[in-house]
Order: structure tokens, then sequence, then C-alpha cells
């Protein structure tokens, strides 16, 4: 099973970083050019532990559905989030926050497989992981843009 391991230094406080990385509203405006939209779940602000979003995207030359769960939750530091239907085989995506003198670390840590046995591990490290290691940094870049400027109010009070 792949794991891609992402960091990212945002300067901006902990807690705005963890809730930012929870917003539904922020990861549609990080994955706009992907055509994503929410059909069912939660469907806008905040995801806590037991939230579901069904997702419907672009990628990869289909439009694909996949809905998740948030299946931890542990306010500022960490919540896991996991594939509960979808085209991956499994995907658990880890979200870690440490709180430093000038900023946050994030770290992504994203399991996944998909099926198809050995055709999808050739898959999986020819092309899937650095398709997956894209988007999760597109969508860091997003929540740090949001977190270090003005606009992050926007998406925390709703």
């Amino acid at each position: 099973m792949p794991l891609i391991h992402v960091t990212t230094f945002i300067a901006a406080p902990q807690e705005r970083v963890f809730d930012l990385s929870r917003s539904v509203d922020l990861h549609k405006n990080s994955m706009n050019k992907y055509q994503e939209k929410i059909i069912k779940g939660t469907m806008t602000g905040l995801m806590n532990t037991g939230d579901e979003v069904t997702w419907k995207a672009k990628h990869l030359f289909k439009e694909r559905i996949m809905r998740v769960r948030i299946s931890e939750c542990n306010k500022p530091d960490f919540f896991i989030d996991e594939q509960v239907e979808g085209d991956f085989a499994s995907m658990k995506h880890e979200h870690y926050f440490k709180s430093i003198e000038n900023g946050t670390i994030m770290i992504d840590q994203f399991h996944f497989n998909i099926r198809f046995g050995l055709f999808g591990t050739i898959i999986n490290k020819v092309y899937l992981v650095k398709y997956m290691t894209r988007l999760l940094r597109e969508r860091n870049e997003t929540i740090k843009k949001i977190a270090e400027g003005n606009q992050w109010k926007q998406y925390l009070e709703k």
C-alpha cells in the first residue's frame, strides 16, 4: 500500500490551520479545477468525527464519486478521514498539526490502494503516487494561502 508523506509549513496558528483543513468549503475551493462538488453529506462548514461527505469530481479523465468519513478527530492536533465508498480499494488520510514558534507544521500521511492486483500495483508506482502527491500539495497551498492571508474568517464563521 503506497504512503504519501507531505509536510507543509504555514505561518498561522495551529487551531486556524486545523479548522481550515476540515472545511469542506475550502476543500471545494482548492479542487475547483477538478470540478469537485459535494453531492451528499456535510454540505458546508467544518467536519467532525463521524461526519461524512460525498464528493463528485473529474480525475484521471473520468467523473468519480467518493464518500469519506472523519473516523478520528483530536482538536487541534490531528484528524483522519477514510474512504467509505469510491474507486480506491482503501484510502486513509491522516492530518497532523504541530505548533511551532512562527506558525504550524502540517503533515499529511495519505495511504491508499487501488484494485486490479499486480496491474494496480504498477499503476500506483508509475502514476498514481505522483498524481495524488500533486493533489495534496495543491490543496495544502490553498490552505496555506488562506491561513496566512485575511480571507480565513469566511471559512470559519459559518
